[in-house]
């Protein structure tokens, strides 16, 4: 038995070995296509060696010599930049297949770790003792959830759920709650993020507009489940015995694009809505049946007590998060809302005055005309309307103002008001989140995981994050990164 932890292994070790089995299986003149040089050229530059100093106390002080993490973790985001679609299995003889892959891995061609080894690896990465984040074994479930109109997404199953749940996060948002994903997240925000923040491809970090929403990911066709009872042995066919789930986190939800039902998960992203290569920020996996809004209440409060690059000032979301108890949440985080409408109402508020509020929260003069935004008073902290004195709803010679404060419907009347040239410029970002769970999905095809346990889609999910930061990466600085072909293959210089 040896006493054996991992051992660190400088970048600059890893690039050495790289060219020199480069130039062990091709020759001095390596070529490479033009196909693998972006691979090459990013796993060459990315810096992955913090992983086995973060690792290095899970590793009992006993037993035979460990694997590299690092070559582990790089071995693994180049299966997801290569063949997304492709087992772990499959990917270990792909790399038989292909020395190339093996190389860029970290690999000795001759000495390539088992399907056991990586799934060891991984669970390094899950402090947690089980793999999923519910037990398996749990009450029967309901049918499927209701269905939402064409093109929106289902209601919330409990009416004023987000309100409450908001009422109690803003009493615990000073306390945080471990999770499993904690040091996935550590070393993504240390490794990554904030190579991206130096590179400038986050946005203003003293000001950081993030953009939420949230996205369907099948895991199945249908829930499996075994029984716990033997109720069907004595001839009773429909019991409410608890059952076993083989995806106890999983149920069925109602995706709106599709317009269909589907059994898997629903991540939130949250993605930097001002950053031009749409980068994710943080996900969450909730159950399927999950409405937006509940999985933003509880993904924002969680990044927020996370992310220490900086402070998120705006959180750009669409209709569906359009709920009062939203706005007082990201409001008591010092965060600014900008939210689309969902507009439920075509009846007019009424206030003290004669002057009544659209359901867009526009002030209507006696006459029923909508009255035009004048400015801000900053010192009042108001905004100022006024209708033209060609109205005829005033004597005034200036014609008739009004005011509306935030604090009075922060929904209707937000600090920015909704609408104005600024707002639109600020909102126009929210599509960002969109391109940025487009690449997970399509790009990626984070769907095509196969995966049983959370644990996994987790890994998934953040592997994919850090291929599409690396991917900005090279974008960012291709023609300084083309310079490395001398160094690596003389023959394309």
């Amino acid at each position: 038995m040896i006493l054996l932890k991992p051992t660190f292994i400088p970048h600059s070790n890893y690039q050495a070995f790289v060219l020199q089995q480069l130039h062990n299986s091709y020759g001095p003149g390596v070529v490479l296509i033009n196909k693998d040089w972006p691979l090459v050229a990013k796993l060459w530059m990315t810096d992955l060696s913090a992983i086995t100093t973060l690792l290095y106390d899970s590793y009992s002080d006993r037993g035979p010599k460990p694997r590299d993490p690092v070559s582990l973790l790089r071995s693994y985001l180049t299966l997801l930049m290569t063949n997304p679609t492709m087992g772990l299995t499959e990917w270990i003889n792909e790399m038989k297949r292909t020395p190339i892959y093996a190389i860029l891995s970290g690999f000795d061609f001759d000495d390539l770790p088992g399907v056991g080894t990586f799934y060891d690896f991984f669970e390094r990465l899950w402090p947690a003792v089980d793999k999923h984040l519910k037990p398996k074994k749990q009450r029967k479930r309901k049918g499927k959830t209701k269905k939402g109109k064409k093109g929106e997404k289902a209601p919330t199953t409990t009416t004023g759920r987000v309100k409450r749940l908001v009422a109690w996060m803003m009493r615990h948002t000073d306390k945080k709650t471990a999770l499993p994903g904690d040091r996935l997240f550590d070393f993504f925000q240390s490794q990554i993020l904030e190579v991206s923040a130096n590179l400038g491809l986050l946005g203003d970090l003293s000001a950081l507009s993030a953009a939420g929403d949230g996205t369907p990911v099948v895991t199945s066709a249908y829930p499996r489940s075994k029984p716990t009872c033997d109720c069907r042995a004595r001839g009773i066919a429909d019991c409410n015995h608890p059952r076993l789930y083989s995806q106890p986190d999983c149920d069925s939800g109602w995706d709106s694009a599709r317009e269909k039902h589907f059994n898997g998960y629903h991540l939130y992203m949250i993605s930097a809505a001002d950053s031009k290569h749409d980068l994710p920020l943080y996900p969450r996996l909730q159950p399927a049946s999950r409405h937006d809004a509940v999985s933003l209440v509880m993904s924002t409060v969680e990044f927020k007590q996370r992310f220490t690059l900086g402070t998120v000032d705006k959180m750009l979301l669409d209709a569906a998060h359009d709920a009062e108890a939203i706005y007082l949440l990201l409001d008591h985080q010092k965060i600014e809302p900008f939210i689309d409408l969902n507009n439920r109402s075509k009846k007019n508020m009424a206030t003290e005055s004669d002057i009544q509020i659209s359901p867009t929260g526009i002030p209507i003069c006696p006459k029923g005309n909508e009255m035009k935004p004048n400015g801000f008073d900053k010192s009042q902290n108001r905004h100022k309307w006024r209708c033209s004195p060609s109205c005829g709803c005033s004597d005034a010679k200036y014609g008739r103002t009004y005011h509306t404060h935030s604090s009075d419907n922060l929904r209707l009347f937000p600090k920015t008001a909704r609408g104005s040239e600024k707002w639109k410029l600020i909102y126009k970002r929210r599509a960002s989140i969109e391109r940025s769970n487009k690449r997970e999905k399509v790009d990626y095809n984070l769907e095509s995981g196969r995966h049983r346990s959370t644990m996994m889609w987790y890994m998934r999910i953040y592997g994919i994050m850090i291929c599409q930061h690396m991917d900005a990466w090279y974008v960012s600085q291709k023609d300084e990164w083309d310079k490395l072909k001398s160094t690596i293959c003389p023959s394309r210089a």
